[in-house]
C-alpha cells in the first residue's frame, strides 16, 4: 500500500492551478536502528538539554536558537523572528522559471520526491504542465518550504508524474577544480584501456536494485536473531577477503582479471 503524502498544496504556472501531493520518493523505515541503552539497568536512556555553564536541565519551552558572533557571545532568535524570513505561502509550488534539463548538473540534486495530482478536476492541469515540460525538454525551477528549511527545488517529468528534487545552495558545493586530478596526468597505454574495456564488457549486467543491497544490514540482522534465539553468532572470518600487500603490473592484472571474469561466465 502506497505511503500517505507528506505534503500537500497546489502547483502553479502562471494561470494554470491543481492540487497536488507529494512523497519522500527514497525511504528509510526498513534500515535497523537502535536505541541508547543503560547496560547496568536494560532501560532506554532519556536525552534533555543541559546548560553548558550551570549544567542544570534546560526545558524545551525555554530553548531558542543562538548565532555565535564571537567568544561566549550569541544572537539569540526567536522563531517568529525566523518564521518572517520564510516563504509567505509553504504550500504553493509556483515555477518561476525553466532550464534546458541537461543544462544542471548532477551535484547540484539533493533528495526526490514524487509528485502527483492531489484529485480528479486538477489532473488535467497537471499533466499539460508535466507534458509541456517534457515536450520542450526543459525542467522547472522553484522554491519551496520542507523540513522546516526553505529549498530551491527542480521539478522534471518523469513517467506520468513529476520528480521534485531539492537543490543545494551555491555554499553547499565545493569547487571540483580543488579536488579532480590535475591536467598533468600521464595518458593510459591504449592496450590497457582496451583490455580492461573488455573486462567491463564481461561483467555487465542488466540493472537489478540487488545489486546494490546493504550488506552490513542483512549481518546486523543475523545478530539481532541470533541474540534473540540467545544462541551465540560465529564471529566473521574477514581474513579471507584481505587484500594483498603488494603491487602487480598492471597488464598483468588486467589479463588475469579478463581470464577471471571468462571463467565465471562460462
Amino acid at each position: 500500500m502506497a505511503p500517505r503524502p507528506f505534503w500537500t498544496g497546489h502547483l502553479k504556472l502562471s494561470l494554470v492551478t491543481c492540487a497536488v501531493s507529494m512523497t519522500p520518493a527514497t525511504t528509510e523505515t526498513e534500515r535497523i536502528r537502535f536505541h541508547m541503552m543503560s547496560r547496568r539497568t536494560g532501560h532506554r536512556v532519556v536525552v534533555q538539554y543541559g546548560d553548558a555553564a550551570t549544567g542544570k536541565p534546560v526545558d524545551d519551552e525555554d530553548l531558542v536558537k543562538g548565532y555565535p558572533r564571537g567568544g561566549d557571545q550569541y544572537v539569540l532568535l526567536e522563531d517568529e523572528e525566523l518564521d518572517s524570513v520564510a516563504l509567505e505561502s509553504t504550500h504553493v509550488i509556483d515555477i518561476e522559471r525553466f532550464v534546458d534539463a541537461g543544462e544542471i548538473g548532477w551535484i547540484w540534486y539533493d533528495t526526490p520526491h514524487y509528485l502527483m495530482p492531489d484529485d480528479k478536476v486538477g489532473e488535467e492541469a497537471f499533466a499539460v504542465i508535466r507534458d509541456a515540460m517534457r515536450h520542450t525538454g526543459t525542467v522547472g525551477i522553484a522554491r519551496l518550504v520542507l523540513y522546516r528549511r526553505e529549498h530551491a527545488v527542480l521539478l522534471e517529468p518523469r513517467g506520468k508524474g513529476i520528480v521534485v528534487w531539492t537543490l543545494r545552495y551555491g555554499e553547499e558545493v565545493r569547487d571540483p577544480g580543488d579536488y579532480v586530478p590535475a591536467n598533468k596526468m600521464p595518458e593510459p597505454d591504449r592496450q590497457d584501456v582496451t583490455l580492461l574495456g573488455q573486462v567491463i564488457g564481461e561483467r555487465m549486467r542488466p540493472w537489478n536494485p540487488d545489486m546494490i543491497r546493504d550488506p552490513v544490514q542483512a549481518r546486523l540482522q543475523g545478530i539481532i536473531d541470533a541474540k534473540r534465539r540467545a544462541r551465540p553468532k560465529k564471529p566473521i572470518n574477514r581474513s579471507a577477503t584481505a587484500p594483498a600487500d603488494h603491487v602487480v603490473n598492471i597488464m598483468d592484472a588486467l589479463k588475469a582479471s579478463l581470464k577471471s571474469a571468462k571463467g565465471h561466465k562460462a
